[in-house]
């Protein structure tokens, strides 16, 4: 069964990357919490963190307004956060955070694991491209995810880049924010950490499993 469902990933995602190149992808935007979307993205994440020792720490403000597709920018978060998963090392932590600057909010996932290569920091967001075929094989997956999220945060109007050294990888994602939208940028920041439990541990608000 679960050789079955890592045949069925590639599929699934060969057909979202067909969809996103033939036909004329139209945004439906409407605003959103970014500072929410991103927990309940984390939090469904539970199972994969937990089985990987690993924990995720948020720090973002009280709240993040947005006005974007939600849908296929929760894809681009999820994408991004299964890549940082399959190349962690164990017990170490993700990191998020996310932030308003200037005219753009700009949101950074950050992983512990094997720094990438300064020629491959391009390359790993081109199409069926894999950066360590026997790490990414046991995670599923056909090296699609990086560059269907590239393509909806292009759509956004947004970039996504990748750095990475010896302590840790940051993806990060500036997305363009008109002068004056509420975000909560003048408000605390505080850190919001998500650790993996069991399925009889209570979430925090925000959070469902």
């Amino acid at each position: 069964l679960d050789k079955a469902e890592r045949l069925e990933e590639p599929i699934n995602e060969s057909f979202e990357i067909t969809r996103f190149n033939l036909s004329h992808l139209e945004l439906e935007k409407q605003p959103v919490d970014l500072c929410r979307m991103l927990q309940q993205v984390v939090s469904e994440f539970a199972p994969m963190l937990g089985e990987r020792d690993l924990t995720c720490a948020l720090e973002l403000p009280p709240s993040l307004a947005y006005d974007c597709d939600p849908d296929k920018l929760a894809r681009v978060f999820n994408n991004i956060l299964k890549n940082a998963v399959a190349y962690s090392d164990p017990n170490t932590a993700l990191e998020i955070d996310g932030s308003r600057q200037g005219d753009q909010v700009v949101l950074a996932f950050h992983n512990k694991g094997k720094p990438i290569p300064p020629h491959q920091l391009e390359t790993i967001f081109e199409k069926f491209y894999r950066l360590d075929s026997a790490r990414s094989s046991q995670a599923g997956g056909a090296g699609l995810g990086l560059a269907i999220a590239r393509q909806i945060v292009t759509l956004h109007g947004g970039t996504i880049n990748a750095r990475s050294d010896a302590a840790r990888t940051p993806f990060t994602v500036p997305l363009p924010a008109p002068p004056g939208s509420p975000d909560g940028q003048n408000q605390h920041t505080k850190p919001y950490a998500f650790f993996s439990k069991p399925p009889s541990y209570q979430a925090p608000p925000g959070f469902s499993f």
